[in-house]
């Protein structure tokens, strides 16, 4: 028979009449290990498991296998949806901003370029002049719908800042129309007085209506157009 040493695994070839009919304890040449071995006529004659304990081992391993099928499936699932997540989460940022715009932070973070606003700056200009000895700053400009619906106006906050980037002087003012198709563009213009004279940087930014201070502007109603009635014609 063949004896393989539990410890290291070496294989040993012994005849059976060496390990006698009761067995015997034998010891490995190469690690030193001892164990019993049983003779091959009473391994073989091993009594077999009950039948019970061998449908219970057998419902078990079904189980198992159930386990291990519903664990795969939810880490697919889980991982579609984290793919999902993310991907929309990417094709649709400007939307995730508009809900929740303090994500807008995390965007930039990960070098993606974001405009909840749906608005893009134009044709800014910026005029520095004198009102008597009042220093005055004027900046105008567009404000052009970028994106693929109408969309609401914001406001626009003007700063000035000096050459260390504090801001020493803010004005507010609204983009009108209050509403612009895809395409359509609207105008803005604020005016700073007094400029103060160490301000060297204007920088313009979009923010919410309600974050203006004054209110917006009255746009014009449509002109009704005129009715004319016939004159009635003089009695002869």
């Amino acid at each position: 028979m063949i004896l393989t040493c539990p410890s290291c695994s070496t294989h040993y070839f012994a005849d059976d009449s060496t390990i006698g009919e009761s067995g015997r304890t034998v010891k490995c040449a190469a690690c030193g290990h001892s164990w019993f071995v049983q003779p091959k006529s009473l391994a073989e004659e091993k009594p077999a498991a009950p039948a019970h304990e061998v449908y219970r081992e057998r419902l078990r391993e079904q189980r198992r296998e159930k386990s291990k099928i519903f664990a795969v499936v939810s880490w697919l699932f889980t991982g579609s949806l984290f793919v999902a997540a993310t991907v929309a989460a990417f094709f649709f940022r400007n939307d995730v901003v508009k809900v929740w715009p303090q994500s807008a932070a995390a965007y930039r973070l990960a070098g993606l370029d974001v405009n909840r606003f749906g608005l893009d700056f134009a044709d800014i200009e910026r005029a520095r002049t004198f009102n008597d000895t009042i220093p005055i700053v004027t900046v105008t400009g567009r404000a052009v719908n970028v994106a693929n619906s109408a969309v609401q106006t914001p406001g626009v906050r003007v700063d000035l800042r000096d050459e260390t980037g504090k801001v020493v002087a803010t004005e507010y003012s609204f983009v009108t129309p209050a509403e612009l198709e895809p395409g359509a563009s609207g105008q803005f213009g604020v005016v700073v007085e007094p400029a103060p004279v160490e301000s060297f940087e204007i920088v313009v930014s979009f923010v919410e209506r309600s974050a203006v201070p004054n209110e917006p502007p009255v746009e014009d109603a449509p002109v009704p157009e005129s009715q004319t009635f016939p004159v009635p014609e003089e009695p002869i």
